[in-house]
């Protein structure tokens, strides 16, 4: 292998954000979340009904993905979407609340919506997933909570 594939081979670490300014910066670049395993009103007392319902308030436009509530049409005003690749428009950040393991059922998916970034809520962790994501072009935010570093950021 020569020393420019190696550097290349390498490139794709440059998308595992977990430095602050990193985070800081891609959470000002992102507009537009799909909640990944988000939870409906009747869960509001859960992270993932509260964190993107926070993230909507703070001026974000949140895109529901939930993997359960088969029902459920609107959540948090917005319309459902079964799939992340079936949100139409580009989507900025994939805000991921599922097991780590569950990640891998999720990947195809990710991918083929194309977003600028995914995060991995707190206690969540897939470097399987998160590798491949960042060899994607996908800048990845692992184990840490959405709501707590918008509020550290002043959102």
């Amino acid at each position: 292998m020569t020393t420019n594939h190696i550097a290349q081979a390498a490139d794709w670490r440059t998308h595992l954000i977990d430095d602050d300014a990193g985070i800081r910066r891609l959470l000002e670049n992102t507009r537009r979340i799909a909640v990944l395993g988000i939870k409906t009103e009747d869960d509001a007392f859960e992270p993932a009904h509260y964190v993107p319902a926070y993230a909507q308030k703070a001026g974000y436009d949140i895109v529901p993905v939930p993997v359960y509530y088969p029902d459920a049409v609107t959540i948090l005003g917005q319309a459902v979407f079964r799939a992340v690749a079936d949100v139409p428009g580009p989507i900025d950040m994939v805000n991921v609340f599922r097991r780590g393991p569950k990640i891998d059922d999720h990947v195809d998916d990710v991918l083929a919506a194309k977003p600028a970034s995914v995060w991995f809520q707190l206690g969540i962790r897939n470097d399987g997933a998160a590798e491949k994501f960042a060899r994607a072009g996908i800048d990845v935010v692992q184990d840490r909570c959405l709501l707590v570093e918008l509020k550290r950021i002043g959102r």
